[in-house]
């Protein structure tokens, strides 16, 4: 008889507990982070994982943007709307004798799961511009409309899980 093999989910699961942030905290955290890493799988099962601007307005959905050519990014959701996004800041390492084994990194992370969809509407399209123009520059330095949304792609991510890390260094 076959033995079926057992499949674990670890989505959500973090081994360093201590290091676990407080789920609000890490939301916080995320909102103000720049770039946003997001893995997609490929249809021979490959990850594929490219940085993004994002917006992230709290709650429980994100978004962010690629160009509208099709390409690996887009064939992967629409083929399977399933991403991992991950943001990360890292800070120094903290020496530790008498071996580099011993040493510790200082880092903040989060990363979360879930579902994206294709946003097709206009009027949400411009909403996620302004807010990124918010976020990344000044607004009046431009003029306002954006005549080129036909060339964009705008994905909402529903998050389904997420988890903070933060490692103080040494004796954390």
């Amino acid at each position: 008889m076959e033995e079926r093999e057992r499949t674990v989910d670890y989505r959500g699961r973090v081994r360093r507990v201590k290091r676990l942030m407080a789920d609000a905290e890490a939301r916080r955290w995320l909102q103000q982070r720049q770039v946003l890493h997001v893995a997609t799988a490929g249809p021979d099962g490959w990850p594929y994982v490219i940085p993004l601007v994002f917006y992230y307005p709290g709650g429980e959905t994100l978004y962010f943007h690629t160009g509208a050519q099709e390409g690996h990014f887009l064939s992967n959701i629409r083929r399977d709307p399933r991403v991992c996004v991950e943001a990360a800041e890292m800070g120094p390492l903290h020496p530790g004798k008498p071996y580099a084994c011993n040493s510790a990194l200082v880092y903040t992370s989060v990363v979360a799961f879930g579902h994206v969809r294709i946003v097709e509407d206009d009027e949400t399209k411009t909403w996620f511009f302004d807010r990124l123009l918010e976020k990344y520059s000044d607004p009046s330095l431009f003029e306002s409309g954006y005549p080129y949304l036909d060339r964009i792609v705008l994905y909402e991510m529903t998050i389904e899980i997420l988890t903070g890390k933060r490692s103080e260094g040494l004796r954390h």
